[in-house]
């Protein structure tokens, strides 16, 4: 006999997903709603059994760095992944594509690109813009990212 699946409602679920809401809201909403503990990774499973859109944007362009752990909660990587979301078609919530556009307006009127060193304290910097960049990053020699 297979196993119960937790999830209730699949309409429901697949319509939150497709709304964007985060998979810790969903969490909370199911445990209030029906009294079922879950997790954001079966949220994440089920989203791929539904093959539903990714809800995370992988843009080796604008992200083409390995980054170190004590990096992953910096704000240029932040701001880049936003901006991987919006070239991705994810629609951005508004605070998102605010604090976008105040950012790349102010790296614009720096004549700055972000600049990711793995081997400084602070990871990202922002950098003058050379004649070789032609986006908001400086592009690496070598891509260290595989995905």
């Amino acid at each position: 006999m297979p196993a119960k699946s937790k999830i209730q409602n699949e309409t429901e679920a697949i319509r939150w997903i497709e709304e964007g809401k985060p998979y810790a809201w969903i969490v909370e909403e199911y445990k209030r709603k029906y009294n079922i503990e879950t997790s954001p990774s079966l949220w994440a499973s089920f989203r791929a059994r539904r093959g539903l859109k990714k809800r995370i944007a992988r843009n080796t362009e604008l992200i083409p760095w390995s980054v170190n752990e004590e990096h992953l909660f910096a704000y240029p990587l932040a701001m880049l992944r936003v901006e991987a979301r919006l070239r991705d078609g994810f629609e951005l919530r508004e605070v998102d594509a605010k604090r976008l556009a105040s950012w790349k307006k102010e790296l614009e009127q720096a004549n700055a690109v972000v600049y990711y060193d793995p081997d400084t304290d602070a990871g990202f910097h922002y950098v003058p813009r050379e004649d070789g960049d032609d986006d908001l990053i400086r592009k690496p020699l070598q891509a260290t990212r595989d995905h």
